[in-house]
C-alpha cells in the first residue's frame, strides 16, 4: 500500500475541500457534497463509485480514528478532498489518528464490517495513505474519470 499521496499525470483542473463532524448529519453532508461536486465537474458518471468510496473512507476514519480523539474538546472531525485532473479524480479522507489503514482481503465469510477498504480497492485504479504532519493521515483512493465500460450481456 503507497504511503505517498500520487502525482497527477497533468495539470491540476479542479479541487474542493470540506470538513464533517463525525455524526450522522455529518456523513450525509459529505455524500451531498460529493456528489453536488462531481455534478459540478460533469463527473455524473463517478457519482456513485466515489460516493461510495468516501461513504467507507469517513466510515473507516469515524469507527478507528474519532474514538482515540476522544479526548480533545468537541466532535472530532473528517476531512474531505477532491483533486482533479484531466484523467483522474483523486478522493482523499484526512483524520486526526496516526494509525495505518488495515486492509483484510476479502474472505468467504459474511461479516457484518472490515470489508470498506475491499471495496475501495475495487473501486479504484490504486489507493493508500499518508501521514498528515503534525498528527493523523490522509486515506486516499485514486479513480478514473472515463467512463467505465458497460457490463456485457448476461
Amino acid at each position: 500500500m503507497p504511503r505517498t499521496l500520487p502525482q497527477f499525470s497533468g495539470a491540476l483542473s479542479a479541487s474542493a475541500a470540506l470538513r464533517v463532524e463525525c455524526s450522522r448529519e455529518g456523513f450525509a453532508r459529505a455524500r451531498s457534497f460529493t456528489r453536488d461536486t462531481l455534478r459540478g465537474w460533469s463527473l455524473d458518471h463517478r457519482c456513485d463509485d466515489a460516493t461510495l468510496v468516501i461513504t467507507e473512507l469517513t466510515a473507516n476514519a469515524a469507527t478507528h480514528a474519532a474514538p482515540r480523539a476522544s479526548d480533545a474538546p468537541g466532535v472530532p472531525e473528517i476531512r474531505l478532498g477532491f483533486l482533479l485532473d484531466p484523467g483522474h479524480l483523486l478522493v482523499t479522507v484526512s483524520d486526526s489518528d496516526d494509525h495505518p489503514p488495515v486492509y483484510r482481503p476479502a474472505g468467504i465469510d459474511l461479516e457484518e464490517h472490515g470489508r470498506g477498504l475491499c471495496i475501495v480497492d475495487a473501486l479504484s485504479e490504486e489507493w493508500g495513505w499518508a501521514p498528515s504532519p503534525p498528527a493523523g493521515k490522509t486515506v486516499w483512493a485514486r479513480m478514473s474519470t472515463r467512463p467505465a465500460p458497460p457490463c456485457p450481456p448476461i
